[in-house]
């Protein structure tokens, strides 16, 4: 009777240590799965975190770039009766080195939004303005060297526009080239060729008539053909 009895306990004790594995396993798994939710739900808790700061900076940056918007676009002499609100400055002067604060600061304190980025670019029109072109092209080449290609195409394009007034018409040239060969929104090829043309006046004056005669093959029935026009004129002026 003994060994039956031991060996029915030890039947059962097999049965209990079978169900034990199982709500062990079963345990095991509700905490995998307790688990993999939490880390689910931090991560989306982050991201709407996060999300919501991106936000909020983007809106900031946007009304920071506004401000500095109406002071780059503000009036010149006396205050403007019909306009009270407009910014009103004593000379361009004034007025661009006003803009030129603001839009840095929109820059410096926002450099991962949109706006933050276009304000830098604004900066360094404005400091082109103050003929501090050394001080603007600091500025376009840390937006030429960013992932925002289409705003880096118009950051070439203005590092060119320097080039070719400070008579750096070599290096101009070949942005601009660049430029025509890969165009973007911003700096379409027509644009890109007449600037193109304009410079290799300095330099090239039979490639800049070339350049003007492929703007007007490219482009015959428009703006640009005349713009083309008047560039060849400069050149081989009409007797």
């Amino acid at each position: 009777m003994a060994e039956h009895i031991s060996r029915k306990e030890l039947k059962q004790d097999k049965i209990h240590d079978a169900f034990e594995h199982g709500a062990e396993a079963v345990y095991s798994h509700k905490q995998v799965a307790l688990i993999i939710l939490l880390v689910i739900a931090m991560v989306a808790a982050g991201y709407g975190a996060w999300s919501v700061y991106t936000d909020r900076q983007t809106a900031a940056a946007s009304a920071a770039f506004d401000t500095a918007m109406k002071a780059y676009s503000g009036h010149v002499g006396a205050a403007d009766p019909a306009e009270p609100g407009d910014a009103t400055y004593p000379d361009d002067a004034a007025r661009s080195n006003d803009a030129q604060l603001k839009f840095s600061m929109v820059a410096d304190k926002y450099p991962n939004t949109t706006p933050g980025r276009l304000a830098r670019y604004y900066a360094a029109l404005c400091l082109e303005d103050l003929d501090k072109q050394n001080q603007a092209l600091e500025q376009l080449k840390k937006i030429r060297s960013g992932s925002d290609k289409e705003l880096a195409s118009m950051a070439e394009y203005q590092t060119a526009v320097i080039y070719t007034r400070s008579g750096k018409a070599d290096e101009a040239v070949k942005i601009f080239r660049t430029l025509a060969d890969k165009p973007t929104v911003f700096v379409p090829r027509p644009l890109a060729l007449l600037e193109l043309a304009g410079a290799l006046r300095q330099t090239n004056p039979k490639e800049a008539v070339n350049t003007y005669q492929l703007v007007k093959k490219e482009y015959p029935e428009s703006a640009i053909s005349e713009e083309a026009d008047r560039g060849l004129d400069t050149i081989t002026p009409k007797s």
